[in-house]
């Protein structure tokens, strides 16, 4: 097993994002929308992470839910999203764009990453979402990306550590190959001896009340059955656990 270098956390509210930092997290993947798999934050949620935060920010750009497969307007959306990043001090992006075939979609990609040069660029879980991994992982080493972030086309990380220790084998040290989802202080050892990953990706998220005393029922702004008044956060001590963890294990 690989030394654990780096623990980053995807942090999709600005109190995530500090939790994350107070508890000796090396890293974030700044968003929003969570819940929906992520979107890309507001400027402003950027610019406070990269003024305030010893960390590093990295920014996801994702325009919408859904597929990997943009249309015209959304792929200048995202162009438009990596220059407000690189404006406000961003050390990095994460984004991904698939073609309908579900290939890479190289040529768009290729653009984006010449954009946020000198940013670092994480291709992030469309990779999950491609018909052949291993050809997929040529071609993002091809394209010059620093890093896959991905489950091994599984649900959860531990479900996919065998393909995605074998992407480790093939990638033979020219891109990082990144473990993420359903990450977890009780299983991140046990997937890094499977793996050999040095890198993670978790949230290690809880949900936590809100602040209101009042609470108005029978009104739903997310869905009914969803509680109105409690938000998932990162959360400092769980970050802590797992930074720990993993320092002493390298040690």
């Amino acid at each position: 097993m690989n030394d654990i270098r780096i623990i980053e956390i995807c942090a999709g509210t600005i109190e995530s994002a500090i939790a994350a930092n107070r508890g000796g997290a090396h890293r974030i993947e700044l968003c929003s929308a969570l819940s929906e798999g992520g979107l890309t934050p507001s400027e402003a949620m950027i610019h406070y992470s990269c003024r305030n935060l010893k960390l590093k920010v990295f920014v996801l750009i994702r325009p919408r839910t859904g597929d990997f497969n943009y249309t015209r307007a959304e792929f200048d959306i995202m162009k438009a999203d990596i220059l407000t990043a690189k404006k406000n001090g961003a050390h990095g992006i994460v984004t991904g764009m698939l073609n309908t075939d579900g290939t890479v979609d190289t040529c768009r990609m290729k653009d984006l990453i010449e954009m946020a040069a000198p940013m670092q660029v994480t291709f992030h879980r469309a990779f999950d979402m491609v018909r052949n991994p291993y050809e997929a992982l040529e071609a993002i080493i091809e394209l010059g990306c620093h890093r896959i972030l991905t489950s091994g086309q599984a649900n959860k990380a531990m479900e996919g550590a065998e393909i995605i220790k074998q992407l480790i084998e093939k990638a033979t040290g020219r891109i990082i190959i990144m473990p993420g989802s359903g990450i977890n202080a009780g299983n991140i050892l046990q997937l890094a001896e499977a793996t050999g990953a040095s890198e993670f990706h978790l949230s290690a998220s809880r949900s936590i009340s809100g602040r209101m005393s009042y609470k108005k029922t029978g009104v739903y702004m997310a869905g009914k059955g969803l509680d109105e008044f409690a938000t998932v956060q990162t959360d400092r001590l769980m970050v802590e656990e797992i930074v720990k963890l993993c320092s002493a294990k390298a040690n």
